[in-house]
């Protein structure tokens, strides 16, 4: 049986680099545009997973793959996985580095090599992309235009890497999850992330959560706010924590959180990256 596995793309993407690392045996990729139109393909039936970044060591999280999950869809997280990050600069074969006149990447791949940048193509322009590999494809077909992008694309676009490595930070590592129905057992090695939505703002409510993971002895490995979309002020957290939602200890934090929050939403209790 084909898995059909949606991905954000198109092909060249750091996130088909992730959906590759996963295996591909059995494995039916196929890109969409935008992280919107991964779960939308997913939630309808279209395929049965999906691959998405959720968070850059460097830039933070990837909020439309939050707010997905927790307003739009009823998908879970099923994997995640962690994977270093190196952007290379491409350009159409023959063009040097001096004939370059602008750069072309998505904005948050251009903000991670600022910093060369800056030192070896001063002044250039940055043009923003849907995606790394439509910024190759562009370059490719427009000599002058200099792509952020993957040696992957370089690859399959017939494109040229003028430097390889081009990151500022060299620590810098992108999370993916994997998107789907169901829900995952137990492994012994596992991570829970939650949507948590208050009743009401007021003093205390953040002290209130934590104080439930605390007395249950639950690591914390990420907290952020996000707006509910609902009225200026009012916010809601994402939650990581480790372990699986069938631990007792967790089992019963949630169940407190329930009797005094508007909504404890479950994400995915999955196997964390190793």
């Amino acid at each position: 049986m084909t898995v059909r596995r949606a991905f954000l793309g198109p092909a060249g993407t750091f996130t088909e680099e992730a959906l590759l690392s996963l295996g591909t045996e059995g494995i039916d990729p196929v890109p969409f545009a935008t992280i919107g139109e991964v779960f939308a393909a997913v939630a309808s039936g279209g395929c049965d997973e999906g691959v998405v970044p959720i968070e850059n060591s460097v830039e933070g999280s990837v909020n439309e793959t939050l707010d997905a999950l927790a307003f739009d869809h009823e998908l879970h997280i099923t994997a995640e996985l962690v994977r270093d990050i190196h952007h290379s600069l491409v350009v159409a074969p023959g063009v040097r580095l001096e004939d370059v006149t602008a750069i072309v990447s998505k904005p948050e791949a251009t903000a991670q090599a600022r910093t060369w940048l800056a030192a070896n193509l001063p002044g250039r322009a940055a043009v923003a992309a849907n995606s790394t590999a439509e910024a190759v494809q562009r370059a490719v077909a427009e000599p002058g235009l200099a792509a952020i992008g993957t040696t992957l694309a370089a690859r399959l676009y017939a494109g040229e890497v003028l430097q390889e490595a081009i990151e500022d930070f060299a620590g810098n590592q992108t999370r993916f999850v994997v998107i789907g129905r169901g829900t995952c057992e137990p492994t012994g090695h596992d991570k829970t992330s939650l949507a948590l939505f208050m009743q009401r703002n007021k003093p205390g409510a953040l002290l209130m959560i934590l104080s439930e993971f605390a007395y249950g002895q639950i690591d914390l490995t990420k907290i952020q706010s996000r707006p509910t979309k609902k009225q200026l002020g009012h916010y809601m957290f994402f939650v990581d924590i480790e372990g699986h939602i069938t631990d007792p200890s967790i089992a019963l934090a949630l169940k407190c959180l329930e009797l005094k929050l508007r909504e404890v939403k479950v994400l995915g209790s999955y196997p964390r990256a190793v």
